[in-house]
């Protein structure tokens, strides 16, 4: 330990990379340090960010010896924040989220007979049709920022690598006009910013007081933008109470030939090549039973699949879903999933797309009685996946299992499980 900064851990080897992104080590009381910024093999001085009883968490300060895999970030000073693998190269990375599922499903003791590759699909930046930023107020005026990750302090932006120009040029057009209006960063939460393939772009402004945004000018590289009071002590981008709209927030665009409808805060996927990709693998798989589409979100997964059905708990998800649907046979209900379980039969292949936590144990139970044939599960959250495949091993066989890198540069893992009745 550093004599002069006793939050400084000096000469830490780490070892591999864990699910959320870190590099797990140890100090040498024994406790497990989750490090950002660092890579297998490597060792570093890093910065102890949150002490608990059993573990710490950190940011490398220093590399000492590098990795072999190390490449510079192209967002030197800020791509923690949202992008924290910047720092290895592209096939190392493939290699870590692989693993990382793998060992998702062993931990779980699930039973995978065989793993497809890794699926990629397109650029590695630049592909995000959707970002949030927040603000932060300085003697420079308003700024862009995004939280450091680990941390509750704001690192100032310019944009994000991630998302493509027509984004980041919305998100300075939008912040100039918050300075011609002499707005305080302190008033301001958020604002998410959304553009379609055709790259209309739409946004959403989230803030902490009921401020009057009449004098507000809509940007002409922008659509439509709305303006939301947000509880200070809600999350940042929920809203509490619109105030105000300018244009028009609705998007559009073409999903394997159907035409979508979504808007700015619908559940929509930020990287289309690769969503589609994975939605071709899952129309190969299908059996030839009807559809039902849980967590169905505007129906992104079902309508073009042709579901039969899709059930969706939130309310603007469904206005959108219902849209979606016209011309077409499918049934949008509006419930969670979890109480729509009449909609889950033996009859029916069941398409999950469930939310981090995984599907609720009521849908489970239901699974477990009626045992539909198939079952498609898409999921954000391999750990939570894999716990839910377990409890349904005692009636289903994994028949096919995939990983797909929706979120390349970041840690995130996109995984797709296809189930089978024993």
């Amino acid at each position: 330990m550093s004599k002069k900064n006793p939050t400084i851990r000096e000469n830490i080897r780490l070892g591999k990379l864990v699910h959320g992104g870190q590099a797990i080590a140890e100090v040498p009381s024994g406790k497990k340090i989750f490090v950002w910024g660092g890579l297998p093999g490597e060792l570093v001085n890093v910065l102890v960010t949150k002490k608990k009883r059993s573990y710490f968490e950190g940011i490398v300060t220093e590399v000492i010896e590098p990795s072999d895999d190390r490449v510079e970030p192209e967002e030197q000073k800020s791509y923690l924040s949202t992008s924290p693998w910047q720092m290895m190269n592209y096939s190392a990375e493939l290699i870590h989220k692989d693993s990382i599922l793998r060992e998702s499903f062993e931990r779980e003791s699930v039973s995978i007979p065989e793993w497809g590759e890794f699926e990629t699909v397109g650029g590695i930046t630049g592909y995000r049709n959707k970002m949030e930023f927040g603000f932060w107020g300085d003697d420079d005026g308003l700024q862009l920022a995004h939280y450091v990750r680990g941390t509750h302090g704001k690192q100032k932006v310019d944009g994000s690598i991630l998302t493509n120009d027509f984004i980041n040029d919305a998100a300075q057009s939008i912040l100039q006009e918050l300075r011609r209006l002499d707005m305080w960063g302190g008033d301001l939460k958020t604002v998410v910013i959304r553009s379609s393939k055709e790259t209309q772009v739409v946004a959403a402004l989230f803030m902490k007081k009921e401020l009057d945004m009449s004098e507000f000018n809509l940007p002409s590289n922008l659509k439509g933008i709305d303006f939301y009071y947000s509880n200070p002590d809600s999350p940042a981008s929920v809203p509490t109470k619109k105030l105000y709209s300018l244009g028009d927030i609705k998007l559009y665009d073409s999903i394997m030939g159907k035409n979508i409808t979504y808007d700015v805060m619908s559940f929509f996927q930020v990287n289309l090549p690769v969503f589609e990709k994975a939605l071709a693998t899952i129309k190969s798989k299908l059996g030839g039973l009807p559809i039902v589409d849980l967590y169905s979100g505007v129906g992104t997964i079902g309508i073009p699949l042709g579901a039969d059905t899709l059930v969706e708990s939130d309310e603007s998800n469904i206005k959108m879903a219902k849209q979606n649907a016209t011309g077409t046979t499918t049934k949008v209900i509006h419930a969670t999933s979890e109480s729509a379980q009449e909609y889950i039969t033996e009859d029916k292949i069941l398409i999950v797309d469930p939310p981090r936590v995984g599907l609720h144990m009521k849908v489970i139970d239901r699974i477990a009685e009626v045992k539909p044939s198939q079952i498609i599960y898409l999921s954000c959250n391999p750990s939570t996946q894999a716990r839910d495949v377990r409890l349904l091993a005692e009636f289903y066989d994994v028949s096919y299992a995939q990983g797909f890198n929706f979120f390349p540069r970041t840690p995130h893992i996109e995984s797709l499980i296809v189930l089978k009745l024993k």
